[in-house]
């Protein structure tokens, strides 16, 4: 994340890498660190630093003071490369081209820290060869610090350019910014969570009502409170009644409390017995004699 060094020029610095070296000696090996940081002002000046330390602190410290000798003036075009060119350095090559508004850097994390720092808000990049990060920014830094606008060109070669390319694509994506900012906003649809209370805890629900409505307010620190809200119970409304064919209102009929005592005081309902109804018992009837049945009566009788 980039980290503001001095607010008088508004510069910001941001870590690339941490390289960590071990030298061996007789009692074991020895760690120093080294620190690759890129320092600039987001307004076309950068600066790339390397320092070296027993710790890391003291490496990005010492990176930081050589970024800030090493700050160059950047050209650009409105957020964007006046136009494309190529940077090189050691066996790393990257290709950097200027691209329309809204379309952000389109790079690897060495090559955006630099781009970022100078103040590139919409750039596509291609790197080639080696990806080492040292070599890479470095590369960088030597096309960014090749760049040159339109009117220096012109005025270098005593010549009248036209418009380019570029500026054609970058009035052509602000008129789209501008559309887009300038068409009109539709409201947000409003939900219905706290009309009637829903079909939860508070009852049937509906649009007037019938539950309870809960409400969340906050209650302090990441607290939320939640507030209930009992719908009353009607009044009673008054007895009307008719005497001689004219209405007379009567006083309304208020509800008494019940307390314990008088439950208590109350007498018990006496129980009623149980009356019993006597069972009916089908009448018994003699089994049909069979003739087996008769011969045995006849033979015990002889």
């Amino acid at each position: 994340m980039p980290e503001l060094l001095e607010d008088t020029q508004a510069l910001e610095s941001t870590t690339v890498g941490i390289f960590r070296t071990a030298t061996v000696v007789k009692g074991g090996r020895r760690f120093s660190f080294a620190a690759l940081v890129v320092v600039g002002d987001r307004r076309g000046s950068v600066g790339i630093g390397y320092g070296k330390g027993r710790g890391v602190p003291v490496a990005i410290e010492k990176a930081q003071k050589a970024a800030r000798k090493n700050l160059v003036k950047i050209e650009l075009k409105d957020g964007t490369l006046p136009h494309q060119i190529e940077g090189r350095f050691g066996a790393s090559m990257i290709r950097l081209i200027p691209a329309s508004p809204g379309t952000g850097v389109i790079a690897g994390g060495t090559a955006r820290a630099v781009l970022e720092m100078v103040g590139v808000q919409d750039c596509l990049t291609k790197a080639y060869g080696s990806t080492n990060k040292k070599n890479l920014s470095k590369a960088v830094l030597d096309g960014l610090t090749r760049l040159r606008t339109k009117e220096q060109v012109a005025s270098y070669r005593g010549v009248e350019i036209e418009s380019t390319a570029v500026d054609e694509m970058i009035a052509f994506g602000k008129r789209f910014t501008t559309e887009t900012s300038s068409a009109p906003k539709q409201p947000a649809a409003k939900s219905n969570e706290n009309e009637g209370g829903g079909r939860g805890k508070g009852g049937k629900g509906g649009r007037k009502g019938g539950g309870r409505r809960t409400e969340s307010t906050p209650g302090g620190k990441g607290v939320t409170a939640t507030v209930t809200q009992i719908k009353p119970k009607p009044k009673p409304k008054a007895v009307v009644a008719e005497a001689d064919g004219e209405k007379q209102e009567a006083a309304p009929v208020e509800e008494t409390p019940v307390t314990q005592a008088a439950v208590d005081q109350a007498p018990a309902a006496e129980a009623t017995p149980e009356t019993k109804t006597p069972e009916t018992k089908a009448p018994q009837t003699a089994p049909e004699a069979t003739p087996e049945a008769t011969a045995d009566t006849e033979k015990t009788e002889d």
